[in-house]
């Protein structure tokens, strides 16, 4: 209980002095402030000594390097510059004004822009959608990136995957992608991009950021999220997969992590169709015994997630890092547990993610009546991550997800280090590890943050996150924490 009682305390003091005041109206103020200085029972500011202090403490225990570490990491195949700006002042630059909010699965005119900004910004949730005017977009796009406060970076998931890779001077980073001048630019030195992958124009992704509480007419933000959108064909088509793959002979990478599935969502089914298998031949091309992680992103387009399951991508790939919105949809589209549910009720329940993640490794992973690489789950949602692994395949999986929680807190406060005093517990301090069969009920400690437990061959890591309390940066998050997360795993060779 040491974690929620500072509230209490708070909560005492006040109707401690609100009934002296009650009692005693006329107390001059010296006496009321010499009776507040004289109750020490207010909790010490945040510190070393408090729940988010003392679990930024024990990770840093844990986070130990894999006794096998990488050396040499293929990533490929979305890369852009994101242009990042508040999205209330880019629709304001646009001339428009808050109405209802409606989803659209793919934007066709700034009204559409509009609404399923409105719809995202009063739910606190990220999402990223194609803008199929090329001619509006690009007037769009002109407008945010003279608009004051706008600002240029690393974009696409494997580029931000690639950077966070590349913080490390000890490993090699190939990243295929189309890479622009101006990416090219913001690209560490550490970052090899091969010629074929080079273009003359960048594609340019719309991140639309709001805070937490930000209001717009009506409308207000419950959590810190973002809006993306974009018009980009060329990794609409994940036109270098096929430079990507060619490049990993000459590499030879001990890891290949694989994005930019999603962004087909703007092609017609056909083209979807076709390729994806050709996504799923050059992914069989690849080495046996390499690894492959494939991060997921948004998503709305049901028929695609429903082929990226069924069609052998999953079957294929070593290991998947997804969040709660990813997660859920993936069970909608492939009937999994859960998925009568239509969205998540605030924080997602750690039973129903356990099970969905449960399912995923039991119908699609490696068994041994299933000729399936499948071993590893990282999912991340803002207060908690999981990572979920087919026994006698990963090591170090304790450190990892520690170490992807950690730089959540990290990244999204601009910070070196945890900040105690800048960050906040929000996860659930108790919780049951399932649903659909009797789980166990779970208490997390601040002084042991990672719980564990089994269930049929699969073993489950938990730690809470330290989320930011005032986040400089929201982008990328995703990607910089199974980053981190792969960065400390080990695989366990297998023949």
């Amino acid at each position: 209980m040491a974690l929620w009682r500072g509230s209490a305390y708070a909560g005492f003091l006040a109707l401690a002095v609100g009934c002296v005041l009650l009692l005693e109206p006329q107390l001059p103020g010296s006496a009321l402030r010499s009776l507040w200085s004289s109750l020490q029972l207010a909790p010490a500011p945040p510190g070393p000594g408090s729940p988010e202090g003392r679990l930024a403490a024990a990770w840093d225990a844990l986070i130990v390097r894999p006794a096998r570490r990488w050396r040499r990491v293929a990533v490929g195949v979305n890369a852009c510059v994101d242009v990042v700006l508040s999205g209330v002042k880019l629709l304001q630059a646009l001339g428009r004004s808050p109405g209802n909010g409606k989803d659209h699965t793919i934007l066709h005119s700034r009204n559409d822009l509009e609404e399923a900004f409105v719809h995202f910004m009063g739910k606190g949730a990220a999402a990223e959608r194609f803008f199929s005017d090329k001619e509006a977009f690009h007037d769009i796009a002109q407008t945010a990136s003279e608009l004051p406060g706008a600002q240029h970076y690393v974009g696409g998931n494997a580029a931000l995957i690639g950077q966070k890779f590349a913080a490390n001077s000890d490993l090699k980073v190939l990243l295929c992608g189309p890479v622009g001048p101006k990416l090219h630019e913001l690209l560490d030195d550490n970052v090899f991009v091969p010629p074929e992958s080079l273009q003359e124009v960048d594609e340019f992704h719309l991140i639309l950021e709001y805070q937490a509480g930000e209001e717009w007419g009506r409308l207000k933000a419950p959590h810190a999220n973002r809006f993306i959108f974009s018009h980009d064909l060329s990794n609409g088509a994940m036109n270098m997969l096929e430079v990507f793959v060619s490049s990993l002979e000459e590499f030879q990478p001990d890891l290949v992590v694989l994005s930019g599935l999603h962004m087909m969502e703007g092609q017609s089914k056909e083209l979807q169709r076709k390729r994806l298998l050709e996504v799923v031949s050059s992914i069989s091309d690849i080495p046996t015994g390499i690894p492959i992680h494939l991060e997921l992103a948004s998503m709305t387009n049901k028929e695609l997630m429903r082929s990226i399951v069924h069609q052998q991508v999953f079957p294929a790939v070593t290991s998947l890092g997804l969040n709660e919105q990813e997660l859920l949809f993936l069970s909608q589209a492939a009937s999994g547990p859960h998925s009568s549910l239509s969205s998540w009720n605030g924080i997602p329940d750690v039973g129903m993610v356990s099970d969905i993640l449960f399912w995923i490794l039991k119908e699609h992973g490696r068994s041994k009546s299933r000729a399936s690489d499948l071993t590893r789950i990282h999912f991340h949602t803002l207060v908690y991550h999981i990572l979920a692994t087919v026994d006698g395949h990963w090591a170090n999986q304790l450190a990892a997800v520690a170490a992807g929680a950690r730089v959540a807190g990290t990244q999204a406060c601009a910070t070196d280090t945890i900040d105690a005093s800048r960050v906040s517990l929000r996860a659930p301090r108790e919780f049951m590890t399932s649903h659909s069969e009797a789980g166990s009920r779970i208490v997390i400690n601040p002084n042991e943050p990672v719980a564990k437990w089994h269930r049929e061959g699969v073993s489950f890591h938990f730690t809470p996150v330290l989320v930011c309390k005032d986040p400089i940066r929201t982008v990328g998050l995703g990607d910089a924490i199974s980053a981190e997360g792969l960065f400390y795993s080990e695989v366990r060779p297998h023949s």
